[in-house]
C-alpha cells in the first residue's frame, strides 16, 4: 500500500492561500490591496460627448484618477436613450474597472423601454450620485409675465399651447410632465432630438416653454434670448438666485430633481465600492469643483452607497408614477 504523509504546515498555507485566491477573485486581490493598483478605470457615459452627464464625468475623472492613482478614461457609448451604455456596464466584470455614469434617467428608461437586457436595480451597485443639475422653465422674452400667468393662459385655453422636451422621458420631459400634472394643465407636448433644438423653438416663439437644463440655458438667459420664469428643483438655484422654484410659483408638487450619479455592476467588492464612494464624495466638495460645478448650474449632490440604493428604488417607483399618469412611450 502507498504510504501518505502529512502536509507541512508551509504546504498547507500555501495550498490554502492558492484556493482562496481563486475562490475570491477580485475580492482576493482587493483585500491584498491589488485594487485599482495601475489598471485604467474606465467610466462609461451612455450619452454624446458635451451633454451634462459628460461634463460631470469628466469632472471627476480629472481628480478621481490621481486621487487612486491610475487613469480614469471617460467612454462615451450614447444610443438608445441611454440604455446602450448601461447594458455594456451591465455585462461587464464586478472588478471596479467598469463603472457608469448615468442620469435619473436611467431609472426611467425600464418603463417606456421594453425588453432591456439588464434591470436597472438588480443589475447595478449604486455607488454615489454626484451632482444635481436643475432645470429651468424658460419660454421666449415676454411671451408670459411668471408662472402664474403661464398657467391662467393654458387653462383659459385647454390644448392651444405646447412644451418641449429633449425627446421622449428625458429628464426636460418628466419635469414637464411633473410640472404639467401638478397644475393640471391640458397641452401639447413636442419631443425633439435633443436640448439645442428645443431651445430654439422656445426662442422663436414656436414652443411654449421647456424646462431646459441650466447648463445650456444660463448663457442664453444671461443674454435675453430666454426667459427663465422657475426653476424645477426643491430649492433654488445659486445660478439664478432671483427664479423662484416651480412650488414658490404656486405649484404644489412640482419639484423635479435631475442628477447624475456612479453606478458599478452588481457583485462589485464593496471595499471597491465604499472606497469609489468616499474618493468622489471628497472630490465634488473640494473648493475647485463646486466653483466649476456652479459656473455651469450644478451643485455636488453626494450619498452613501447604501442610502444611494434606497433613494434609487424609491425614485424609480417615482418615475413609474409619472410615466404611466403621463403616458409616456417611446415612438
Amino acid at each position: 500500500m502507498k504510504k501518505t504523509f502529512p502536509w507541512s504546515r508551509r504546504q498547507a498555507l500555501t495550498v490554502a492561500a492558492a484556493l482562496a485566491a481563486c475562490t475570491l477573485g477580485s475580492s482576493g486581490a482587493l483585500a491584498q490591496g491589488a485594487w485599482p493598483g495601475t489598471q485604467p478605470i474606465k467610466l462609461v457615459v451612455p450619452f454624446t460627448a458635451g451633454s451634462g452627464t459628460d461634463i460631470v464625468a469628466r469632472l471627476v475623472a480629472e481628480k478621481l484618477g490621481p486621487a487612486l492613482g491610475t487613469s480614469v478614461i471617460v467612454d462615451n457609448k450614447p444610443g438608445a436613450g441611454g440604455t446602450l451604455g448601461a447594458a455594456i456596464t451591465a455585462k461587464s466584470p464586478a472588478d471596479g474597472y467598469t463603472l457608469l455614469v448615468h442620469s435619473a434617467g436611467h431609472l426611467v428608461n425600464p418603463w417606456i423601454y421594453k425588453g432591456l437586457s439588464y434591470d436597472t436595480i438588480k443589475d447595478f451597485t449604486g455607488v454615489t450620485p454626484m451632482a444635481s443639475l436643475p432645470n429651468v422653465l424658460v419660454t421666449a422674452p415676454a411671451h408670459f409675465t411668471n408662472v402664474q400667468d403661464l398657467v391662467a393662459k393654458v387653462k383659459a385655453k385647454p390644448g392651444s399651447f405646447n412644451y418641449g422636451s429633449a425627446g421622449n422621458g428625458s429628464a426636460t420631459h418628466m419635469n414637464a410632465e411633473v410640472f404639467r400634472l401638478a397644475a393640471g394643465l391640458d397641452a401639447q407636448h413636442v419631443p425633439f432630438r435633443g436640448t439645442p433644438e428645443a431651445m430654439t423653438e422656445v426662442m422663436s416663439g414656436r414652443v411654449d416653454w421647456f424646462f431646459a437644463p441650466m447648463v445650456s440655458a444660463l448663457p442664453l438667459i444671461k443674454s435675453g434670448k430666454l426667459q427663465a420664469l422657475a426653476v424645477g428643483t426643491a430649492q433654488r438655484s445659486p445660478a439664478l438666485p432671483d427664479a423662484p422654484t416651480t412650488v414658490e410659483a404656486g405649484v404644489p408638487g412640482s419639484a423635479y430633481l435631475f442628477w447624475v450619479g456612479l453606478f458599478a455592476p452588481a457583485k462589485t467588492p464593496q471595499p471597491v465600492v465604499e472606497r469609489l464612494q468616499a474618493e468622489v464624495a471628497k472630490i465634488m466638495v473640494s473648493p475647485e469643483l463646486k466653483e466649476r460645478l456652479e459656473k455651469l448650474g450644478a451643485e455636488p449632490f453626494t450619498m452613501p452607497s447604501a442610502q444611494f440604493n434606497k433613494f434609487i428604488v424609491d425614485e424609480t417607483a417615482k418615475a413609474q408614477q409619472v410615466v404611466k399618469a403621463a403616458s409616456i412611450k417611446v415612438d
